[in-house]
């Protein structure tokens, strides 16, 4: 199993520094319109000749490993003749380039996005609609909702899921091994019960038995969405904040308390890079963490001792009775709303998530978390026992608000303070949600 520890911090720091200039940048691309399959009946993916075409397809690198997109473009060119010119990006600058080629009159055709970053480039035209493609483009699976969720704007489908990474505990087995837990908690009374055990063995007053920064909101919405509450949510055009509602209100108190419980004082006002929860880990801090399965890399280089045995995962037991919902990374391909190859576009896209190429390639030589629930489960028998947990968790997972201002509004990190106010107690739930829900609501309404 593959792990993309640096290139998976870069793409989400990448997709968080989306701001509202790179947004306004699309504006150019609006012109081209929707297509016109965008607003008809179910369509098959048209099948065209591409002899003496070439396709464009941007990859960004740390994502699609070089074998898995030369067996997808082998497949390809044996179907229809074209040839691919494969651009692997980096990570630096990503969104600026990225607004900038789809405002052009000669974009990539197919296009590498973070999931959340696809409404912030949808908002203005720039992307083509593939909502009539959907059923085809599904071929039979069921997506997962945490990279079909911020694809899909407004009822219609911009992108389509690619591959995720999804959070999950990660905790220490010989740690609660010594505290008497042989077995991973499937239930939250278990999973509480679990950690007070490792509260009583590890007296040290920088000790967490598990470590959960204030401001890590990633963390903090699986309680909110637990809790059946949401960030926002839409009615026609219009946004509604909804921290302030009864069911927001629950989940960032059972947030609270659980953060006040197991992880200590000094890491309310903290996010989870300074310092770095991994390291903590490694070091023995903390017994438990919630982290992309791409952590367990940065574990063990941190600290070479822990070996995969040593290391276990489970979805976040919740409340509910379910798991906690996770929130996934990943990626979703994406088609330019101006690209001259639209239809060969649509059929490598096809190709590049058909569950072929998902369970032998995107799986099984890139190891990332496949598309699509069907996907996951047919990865059960042969997923490292380590990994199982990330994969459990992405079975229930979702997304970000599907605006275009999503990406502004994150990126000004009101969302980390919200959630660093109610672990801190400097504002209580409400009052921490009135202020975050009123600059939400002027935020995400806001028409460019």
């Amino acid at each position: 199993m593959r792990y993309k520890a640096v290139a998976s911090k870069k793409r989400a720091a990448a997709v968080a520094g989306l701001g509202l200039a790179a947004v306004l940048a699309l504006s150019a691309c609006s012109s081209g319109g929707n297509a016109a399959a965008g607003s008809g009946s179910a369509q098959k993916v048209p099948t065209t000749s591409g002899k003496g075409k070439t396709l464009t397809v941007w990859v960004m690198t740390g994502d699609y490993t070089p074998k898995t997109i030369a067996a997808i473009n082998k497949e390809f060119t044996a179907k229809t003749g074209a040839k691919v010119n494969v651009q692997t990006q980096q990570w630096t600058n990503i969104t600026t380039k990225i607004s900038t080629a789809l405002a052009t009159s000669t974009p990539p055709d197919v296009l590498d996005l973070g999931n959340t970053q696809v409404a912030s480039y949808a908002a203005n035209g720039a992307l083509k609609d593939l909502t009539s493609y959907k059923k085809d483009l599904e071929q039979g699976q069921t997506w997962l909702g945490g990279l079909e969720q911020p694809a899909t704007i407004s009822n219609k489908l911009y992108a389509v899921p690619g591959f995720a990474g999804a959070r999950a505990v990660i905790y220490n087995k010989p740690m609660w091994a010594k505290a008497g837990i042989t077995t991973a908690p499937t239930t939250y009374s278990e999973l509480t019960a679990d950690l007070d055990k490792v509260k009583a063995q590890n007296t040290a007053s920088d000790f967490s038995p598990f470590y959960l920064p204030g401001q890590y909101w990633y963390a903090g919405m699986q309680f909110v969405w637990d809790a059946g509450g949401d960030i926002a949510t839409p009615s026609g055009k219009k946004w509604t904040a909804g921290f302030t509602s009864a069911k927001a209100q629950k989940g960032l108190s059972d947030f609270k308390t659980f953060q006040n419980t197991y992880s200590t004082k000094a890491s309310q006002t903290l996010d989870t890079d300074t310092p770095a929860q991994e390291t903590l880990f490694a070091d023995g801090k903390t017994s438990a963490i919630l982290d992309n399965n791409w952590a367990l890399g940065l574990i063990q280089k941190a600290n070479p001792k822990l070996t995969n045995a040593d290391l276990g995962s489970f979805p976040f037991p919740g409340k509910s009775g379910s798991t906690q919902p996770a929130m996934l990374g990943g990626s979703d391909w994406g088609i330019a709303q101006k690209s001259k190859n639209s239809d060969l576009a649509l059929e490598w896209t096809k190709l590049a998530t058909s569950p072929s190429i998902q369970s032998k390639w995107v799986y099984g030589n890139d190891g990332w978390i496949p598309n699509s629930t069907e996907g996951i489960k047919a990865a059960d028998a042969t997923v490292d026992p380590f990994q199982k947990g990330f994969f459990d968790a992405a079975l229930n997972s979702k997304a970000t608000p599907a605006s275009g201002n999503w990406a502004a509004l994150e990126g000004n990190s009101d969302i980390n303070q919200l959630f660093e106010a109610v672990a801190s107690g400097s504002k209580t739930p409400e009052a921490a949600a009135q202020t975050f829900d009123s600059a939400a609501n002027t935020q995400l309404n806001t028409t460019n």
